[in-house]
């Protein structure tokens, strides 16, 4: 006896045809062993593979070890056998998966199933930046009289960002404006930088629309400046603009007035003082009185006021009426049309009326310091 299967009949002390019996009832109940302990879908798969795999499940290495090698007087009665036993297998191995499905399905039910009697738990959420809070704030303000919210991108051209607001190649005020250019191919169409504000945006919606004109252009903005306690290389704005045939002077004061006393409360003054931007003329720098002495310049400790330093009034920002020469740009009859142009720094307004010391918390993520202002 030279197979696999006469030395284990050998072994089994019987004769070939009378051991067949045994030796697959000794296959079939380590199966069914196996069978008993596959419980869940992961144990079921492993199962499933250690007796049905093509080429090391057992009833595979059966067909090769058994049958393959057997006498040919024995191939016949252990073919019968070994069918015999994969009919078995693969009945056991799907009644198996059946069960395993309708019992996770239950299994899942009762897992998710809610017990209405718990206390509830409590999820931590989130909430919107204090940057973001405030220029929902200032856009809400503008937007209740008759302002409209515009984008625009980020990155822009020197057209845009210069020479349409009245800002020439050579102009002095581009010493502290030209700075963050993009490293583009040779034989690109135009230079592109970071833009430096966002009147661009007020350009880009004149060449849309004519007159009436009233938006404000909420965005970040970038300039080359060492960080400190005030400054920041990536900030952010909020610029308006108004045009139509008749806008005074008397209409910008009052329209700044308004959004003042709305933000900082109604007890707040304002001031403007004669100052010089390229796109708009005149131009004015506006003050509001300081909202943490009340304009006294003493704090209530008695000192010198830290915020004001003491001088009663803290600068905003800058404003003007639209010069005519920007009208040009945008094919607006300068003789027909006039307007207004102011640029808001939100972060500055945002430490103004928060009391924050420095810009630099803005952009560092510190959940003690964001959990302040839910």
């Amino acid at each position: 006896m030279n197979s696999t299967i006469d030395k284990k009949l050998a072994e089994l002390g019987v004769s070939e045809a009378a051991g067949l019996a045994p030796l697959f009832a000794e296959v079939r109940a380590r199966f069914d062993a196996d069978a008993a302990v596959a419980t869940d879908e992961f144990a079921w798969k492993a199962f499933r593979d250690a007796w049905l795999g093509r080429k090391n499940g057992v009833l595979a290495r059966i067909t090769d070890n058994w049958l393959k090698p057997a006498a040919p007087e024995l191939k016949r009665a252990v073919g019968a056998a070994l069918n015999e036993l994969r009919a078995h297998v693969e009945a056991r191995i799907e009644g198996r998966r059946l069960a395993i499905e309708s019992g996770a399905g239950s299994a899942t039910a009762a897992r998710d199933a809610v017990d209405l009697s718990l206390p509830g738990v409590t999820r931590p959420i989130g909430s919107r930046h204090l940057l973001r809070q405030v220029f929902q704030e200032i856009e809400d303000i503008f937007v209740s009289i008759g302002f409209s919210v515009v984008e625009g991108p980020e990155i822009e051209t020197p057209y845009y960002n210069f020479e349409a607001l009245n800002i020439p190649e050579h102009h002095p005020v581009r010493d502290d404006m030209d700075t963050f250019y993009l490293e583009l191919p040779n034989g690109a169409a135009t230079p592109l930088l970071l833009r430096t504000h966002t009147s661009p945006v007020q350009i880009r919606t004149m060449e849309k629309h004519e007159p009436p004109v009233r938006v404000i252009v909420p965005g970040k903005v970038y300039r080359r400046d060492n960080p400190d306690a005030t400054h920041s290389f990536a900030f952010h704005q909020i610029e308006g603009l108004a045009v139509d045939t008749d806008i005074t002077f008397c209409d910008f004061t009052g329209t700044i007035d308004y959004f003042v006393k709305q933000f900082f409360g109604a007890s707040v003054k304002t001031r403007f003082r004669p100052s010089y931007f390229p796109f708009t003329e005149p131009s004015v720098e506006f003050d509001v009185s300081c909202p943490f002495c009340g304009g006294s310049g003493t704090a209530a400790s008695g000192g010198t006021c830290s915020k004001c330093k003491g001088a009663g009034w803290i600068e905003l920002f800058g404003a003007g009426m639209v010069d005519p020469a920007v009208y040009g740009f945008v094919n607006y009859d300068a003789t027909k049309v006039s307007g207004f142009a102011f640029g808001i720094g939100i972060d500055r307004l945002a430490m103004l009326k928060y009391g924050i010391d420095d810009i630099q918390v803005f952009f560092q993520n510190d959940v003690r310091f964001l959990r302040q202002f839910p």
